[in-house]
């Protein structure tokens, strides 16, 4: 049932579609930042923290520690199990949520008012005092075991390892922050112990809170969440090196379907080119069933039911990538297309209609992100992490509105390089005429 309350309290805190928010920046008494958006109608409060590095810190020989590690974190902490730990949460009719990413730990709380100091301890010792118990470590690693296996079995999830494996070599961004099935098996607890160590650490963390918290209380709730944590982690991974050529590679799968992972190397999201490379994004592939990809591949030629492209900025790379599926005896004529259609955005870039569209898009599409206290939290930390001002949420648009036709068009000549893209197509692909 207070699971039941807490769902409800999420629901009806969700503040006014709008994108200009007041954002407070707190400095705790212990030096922490964070950013706060108080909203005191509904005694409920979303907490988001990230610890920069993630799963590339994990060490030589270890891959899938950090993983492994922020799995455990709610298999129990002092004297409680993970029984006993989950049971906790939900007499405070708490939410904890546990997760990492290549470039980044996050952990997410949403609590309510007349609980918070006891929720804020139970996660205080969830973060800082996790028991690692055996038992737990051996069935959490069967069940990250379960999803490698998984993994190996699926096209999409094959076409994306290897791509990665591929174009950056033996940085940790080659292989799967799960580990494979030999690394994860030798994992001792001593490894978990300093991947929690190395990854969970004051000299990287990044905090938003949004809710019915005061400024001082947001203070001294961080000094108090993040007591015990070491100053400083582990030294951050050095940038990749994007190593893939133009070309293809084919993995040979049986399936009726061809998947294809497709791209090069992106842009930085700190480049001042970056806002005119969004929205160039969106009109080549990212936006909607009206992308120039989905119309030459979809629409008028019916060769996939869906075509993608997306820019990944990463902390130690970037890179431009796409995907599409089509069926054995089409995926060829598919990649024709893409090509085709790359080279043409490359050369003459969008039309106006199209530069418009897209501005239309993602600016009447922005403020409907603000739609609760946990997306607002989530998107405040991720300002952060990203280094944007604090003043973002209420200049981006103008932004987007800000870019030109010639700007977008030097961009697309920049940035699109059709000689540069790779192919990784998972599947048996039959040419015309086999």
């Amino acid at each position: 049932m207070k699971r039941i309350i807490i769902a409800a309290f999420a629901l009806m805190a969700a503040l006014p579609a709008r994108a200009e928010i007041a954002i407070q920046e707190v400095v705790s008494p212990g030096g922490v930042t964070a950013w706060l958006v108080e909203e005191h109608s509904i005694p409920f409060v979303a907490l988001e923290l990230r610890f920069k590095g993630g799963a590339t810190l994990d060490l030589p020989g270890k891959r899938g520690a950090t993983n492994l590690m922020i799995g455990l974190l709610e298999e129990g902490t002092g004297e409680m199990d993970a029984q006993e730990f989950a049971r906790a949460t939900e007499e405070l009719a708490a939410n904890f949520d546990y997760d990492v990413y290549d470039d980044a730990v996050m952990i997410s709380a949403r609590f309510l008012t007349e609980n918070r100091d006891a929720a804020v301890d139970l996660l205080r010792k969830s973060v800082v005092m996790p028991r690692f118990d055996q038992v737990s470590i051996d069935r959490v690693r069967e069940q990250v075991a379960s999803i490698i296996r998984s993994d190996a079995k699926d096209p999409d999830r094959i076409a994306g390892n290897t791509f990665d494996a591929l174009a950056f070599g033996d940085h940790p961004y080659a292989t799967s922050l799960n580990g494979t099935l030999d690394s994860l098996a030798a994992l001792q607890r001593d490894d978990i112990v300093t991947a929690h160590k190395n990854a969970l650490a004051l000299d990287r963390v990044y905090v938003s809170a949004v809710g019915d918290i005061t400024a001082d209380e947001l203070g001294t709730l961080i000094d108090q969440l993040l007591q015990g944590l070491p100053a400083t982690g582990t030294a951050l991974p050095v940038q990749a090196t994007y190593q893939l050529n133009g070309g293809e590679t084919l993995v040979d799968f049986e399936t009726p379907q061809s998947v294809a992972i497709f791209g090069h190397e992106g842009i930085k999201r700190d480049d001042p080119d970056f806002f005119a490379a969004y929205i160039l994004n969106v009109i080549l592939g990212g936006g909607s069933f009206d992308s120039r990809l989905m119309t030459e591949v979809r629409e008028k030629r019916g060769l996939t039911y869906g075509v993608n492209t997306f820019l990944v900025a990463k902390d130690l790379a970037q890179v431009y990538l796409g995907s599409v599926a089509s069926a054995n005896d089409r995926i060829t004529q598919a990649v024709d297309v893409i090509r085709s259609e790359w080279a043409r955005m490359a050369s003459v870039g969008p039309t106006p209609e199209e530069l418009e569209k897209a501005k239309t898009f993602l600016t009447g599409a922005y403020p409907l992100r603000f739609d609760g206290n946990g997306p607002i939290a989530n998107i405040l930390v991720g300002m952060q992490m990203d280094e944007l001002p604090i003043d973002y949420a209420a200049t981006r648009n103008d932004k987007v509105n800000a870019v030109t036709l010639p700007e977008i068009q030097r961009v697309a000549k920049r940035l699109l390089r059709p000689e540069d893209l790779h192919f990784v197509i998972v599947g048996q692909p039959v040419k015309q005429g086999d």
